[in-house]
């Protein structure tokens, strides 16, 4: 089979299998779908319309199912349609605990069947990688060709994919590895669904004006000198860094002057500096470069690609490989340890 290249293929995954009661055989998605749409439309005939049967054949799987289950699971009553019984409802809501369950894992196996299933079409899907800024990550994506991105913070990303919006994440967690980051990057760790690879450590630090002429070295200068500070956006791994900086010295955010100022991305922050607007912000070392800042270094960090564990790895592994190429043109970057 040959899916013309202008026909969109989408992949739908729902609540399937079966229940067992002794010889019966009750087909889960026909059962959730009548007696979702019962408590819906309130009567057998809005539900019959609502998922395609005649009103005849509706009640038809209504007595079938009964009989199977072995209860009543409707009631009518005059002047007020159709409604389940206890047993119907207990029914209904196990069928659909089980789906709200089910729906993000099915989400992110959705993608992963779009991605192997593209070949169909003569080509491949480009990957949806939802991702924290870094300037080596983009480059490396951009020679790839093969990403739609989405910049935003580490905490985003992960919960992107995750939920299922996203085929890979690219996320940092500063110091910490994501283990003992908390949830997201806790549960991520933790879901033998997605794999983590470690595309590369990079370096930290404050990006100063050229020559540090306010002499900072950390959070206890900006506060000392009230040196205009220039942040990244909440969510961000950077953000969340410099906040475990600023617990660690006992400075309140308020004690920083331009704590609430955002910005999203490293070169953005760097830009800021270099104009003069600022005095100092928290980034990579490529970016202090870049623009001709100093650099106060802070420490090093893992940058992790997340994606479903059964998602294809040859395009992931084409990004590792770039990595691998392009890491001793940037200054700030290393192989992972």
């Amino acid at each position: 089979m040959t899916i013309p290249p202008d026909e969109c293929l989408e992949v739908e995954l729902g609540l399937g299998g079966a229940l067992r009661i002794g010889r019966a055989r009750i087909a889960v998605a026909d059962a959730s779908a009548l007696l979702r749409a019962i408590v819906r439309t309130g009567s057998v005939q809005g539900a019959a319309t609502e998922i395609g049967l005649s009103y005849r054949a509706a009640w038809e799987r209504v007595r079938t199912l009964e009989a199977e289950f072995g209860h009543p699971l409707v009631r009518k009553t005059r002047g007020h349609g159709t409604t389940l019984t206890e047993a119907g409802t207990v029914l209904h809501e196990a069928l659909a605990g089980a789906a709200e369950s089910l729906a993000l894992p099915l989400t992110r196996e959705a993608r992963v069947m779009q991605a192997r299933l593209a070949a169909l079409r003569g080509g491949l899907r480009r990957l949806g990688v939802a991702a924290s800024h870094d300037p080596l990550l983009m480059e490396v994506l951009g020679l790839w060709g093969g990403a739609e991105i989405a910049v935003m913070g580490s905490r985003d990303a992960v919960m992107r994919l995750m939920d299922g919006r996203a085929d890979a994440a690219g996320f940092h967690c500063g110091a910490i590895g994501p283990a003992a980051a908390g949830p997201p990057f806790s549960d991520l760790v933790a879901d033998p669904a997605f794999r983590i690879r470690p595309l590369f450590e990079r370096e930290q630090g404050l990006l100063v004006a050229a020559g540090n002429p306010l002499g900072l070295g950390g959070p206890g200068d900006l506060r000392a000198t009230k040196a205009r500070f220039v942040n990244r956006q909440k969510g961000s791994g950077t953000r969340d860094w410099f906040d475990r900086l600023l617990a660690e010295a006992g400075i309140r955010p308020d004690e920083i002057v331009g704590y609430g100022l955002e910005e999203f991305t490293h070169q953005a922050v760097a830009a800021v500096i270099a104009s003069g607007a600022a005095d100092a912000g928290l980034g990579a070392r490529a970016a202090a470069e870049r623009f001709g800042l100093g650099f106060v270094p802070v420490g090093w960090e893992v940058y992790g690609l997340a994606a479903s564990a059964s998602l294809p790895g040859d395009g992931l592994d084409r990004v590792e490989a770039l990595v691998a190429e392009r890491i001793g043109h940037l200054p700030g970057y290393r192989l992972p340890g």
